[in-house]
């Protein structure tokens, strides 16, 4: 956390403040995208390792389902701690533990025998990567002012397109090419190895190269990090932020907030989780088409959440460009049930739906930090982060066994829908015009 000191702010003029922020995003955001990549690709995988997994496993539809959404309450039960504990020890510690526990989990999902073992591992995982998202959250707002988060949450948060883009064809290339029983192992077991090593190897180079905070950046010179404390020392001091834990816990928007992200979350975990098997009912069985096809929606999502991000911080509207974001995403997983006996008329939609769905994350992360600051900004993205992502047991859990129900992924895509909805509805009724 930044404490509070008696700088004097140097003069900089616009332009030499906007090199300053660049050389800021230059340095942190692809290093804090490609761990994200890889905590994504390490989290969702199990989509595809499904994909053979079930049939030598003997799972149902529904183990897999309560499996993958089981993730999210170990997340859920240590994000808040894990974000406090990283304003206390500081970033580069704390997201370096979290990328080399979820690493080794990772691989150790390549052992699973049972689905008490599955749900154990699962569990963990979600233990383990606890508080890297919010983290992340918190540790940006320790280098940019919240005029320019939108942006800066969009240009992170391309990681979870990105990984979609390029987990699909790599995961979908490794189920392809690793078959056989090759060194003893089935090809999902590989998918597992294969990538969890690369998120342990990546959690020392954390300790290396991640500053701590601006005081600490040797890439900055003196006045630049005097420069940015005390832009961000003068906005935290805004007497109409929060600060405190108690003022957290008592502020109506954080519920609401953390209602709308549930709901949003509904919609990342469908698509993480079931695409690929979206894309085989479909008709499509080879599991590098199912990789290179899955891609698409992500694509689509990855341009959504930069422009979206950007847009939203040029006009200075966050409720508008979130609201309109999750109706997108509510109306295309509603169209992606309807067509689902039409491959190209259920894709389209499915990308509609990606594009809305990711495109509301950048825009809604820049809300609380518009009424939380210090350590109520820590507490409540992670109380926001953790709580809402309960979704992503809830949604795959319900379309698991809506689908084990009724033999057709249609319902499931009906509920997720209707949560999309009701938060863009959320969004418009509660949230401030400004």
């Amino acid at each position: 956390m930044i404490k509070e000191e008696s700088l004097q702010q140097p003069e900089f003029s616009l332009d030499e403040q906007k090199k300053i922020f660049r050389k800021v995003t230059w340095r942190l955001i692809p290093f804090l995208i490609f761990l994200f990549v890889l905590a994504w690709i390490d989290r969702i995988n199990v989509g595809f390792a499904k994909l053979a997994m079930l049939s030598d496993l003997q799972f149902s539809e529904a183990v897999y389902g309560l499996g993958a959404g089981i993730f999210f309450i170990g997340y859920f039960l240590f994000e808040l701690p894990s974000n406090l504990l990283l304003e206390k020890v500081g970033a580069r510690v704390t997201l370096a533990r979290i990328t080399i526990l979820w690493g080794l989990t990772s691989i150790a999902m390549a052992y699973v025998n049972s689905e008490f073992m599955f749900y154990v591992l699962r569990f963990l995982l979600g233990v383990f990567e606890a508080g890297f998202f919010p983290g992340v959250v918190l540790y940006l707002t320790y280098w940019f002012p919240s005029k320019q988060r939108a942006k800066i949450n969009g240009l992170f948060m391309t990681s979870f397109a990105i990984a979609g883009v390029i987990g699909g064809p790599i995961a979908g290339l490794i189920m392809d090419k690793m078959v056989g029983g090759i060194g003893g192992h089935a090809n999902w077991q590989w998918l597992f190895i294969l990538e969890g090593i690369p998120s342990v190897i990546a959690g020392f180079f954390v300790l290396k190269y991640l500053p701590a905070s601006p005081k600490t950046a040797k890439f900055l010179t003196l006045p630049e990090q005097k420069f940015i404390v005390q832009t961000l020392q003068n906005e935290a001091n805004d007497p109409t932020k929060h600060s405190t834990l108690k003022q957290l816990f008592s502020n109506k928007k954080v519920w609401v907030c953390t209602a709308i992200y549930f709901c949003i979350v509904s919609g990342n975990a469908t698509i993480a989780f079931w695409s690929p098997s979206i894309v085989q009912a479909l008709g499509i069985s080879n599991n590098l088409t199912i990789g290179l096809i899955s891609a698409i929606p992500f694509i689509a999502g990855t341009i959504a959440m930069i422009w979206n991000g950007y847009h939203s911080d040029k006009t200075g509207e966050r409720r508008i460009h979130c609201a309109v974001a999750t109706l997108c995403a509510g109306i295309g997983l509603f169209a992606t049930g309807f067509f689902m006996d039409n491959i190209y008329l259920a894709m389209i939609s499915l990308t509609f739906a990606s594009a809305g769905i990711l495109a509301a994350f950048p825009v809604f992360w820049s809300i609380p930090t518009m009424f939380l600051a210090g350590t109520a900004a820590a507490g409540g993205i992670a109380l926001i982060n953790s709580i809402g992502n309960l979704a992503g047991f809830v949604a795959p859990y319900m379309i698991g066994f809506i689908k084990t129900s009724t033999n057709s992924l249609s319902g499931g895509l009906y509920f997720v829908a209707v949560l999309e909805i009701l938060a863009c509805i959320l969004v418009l009724k509660t949230m401030s015009k400004n």
